[in-house]
């Protein structure tokens, strides 16, 4: 299982996204692993494809995500320890990613295509970009 951060599917939608070209390339190294997201990724992707490309484009990630991805949704408990980890990180890790983080620890889930390096501080999950 590996966690996929709402960065990767910005820049898989986004043509002009730096990053636009290593989304593409990192596709068929997802095909066949099982893939994971939670509500708030699927809030935060869906947000900003729709407020830069418009909302189709923000649907078709919406499509993509609700298609290929296994949701979780955050609880209240991932939340009381997500903001120990923000504290952890004085703020440098946002809460979003803080909950990915516990969630992430919830399902013993090591790996996280992200092209956000901050999740390069915390041990024991390994970047895919």
């Amino acid at each position: 299982m590996i966690f996929i951060d709402s960065s990767f599917f910005i820049a898989l939608i986004l043509e002009n996204d730096q990053w636009h070209v290593k989304a593409l390339k990192l596709i068929p190294k997802l095909e066949k692993s099982q893939k994971m997201v939670s509500g708030l990724i699927i809030s935060e992707a869906v947000t900003i494809v729709g407020s830069r490309a418009g909302g189709k484009a923000g649907k078709m990630i919406y499509d993509t995500i609700k298609d290929n991805c296994k949701i979780v949704d955050s609880d209240l408990s991932h939340y009381d320890s997500a903001i120990n980890t923000f504290l952890k990180y004085d703020g440098t890790l946002s809460l979003t990613d803080s909950v990915s983080v516990e969630i992430m620890k919830t399902f013993n889930i090591s790996k996280i295509v992200s092209f956000d390096s901050d999740f390069d501080k915390v041990n024991g999950i390994n970047r895919i970009y």
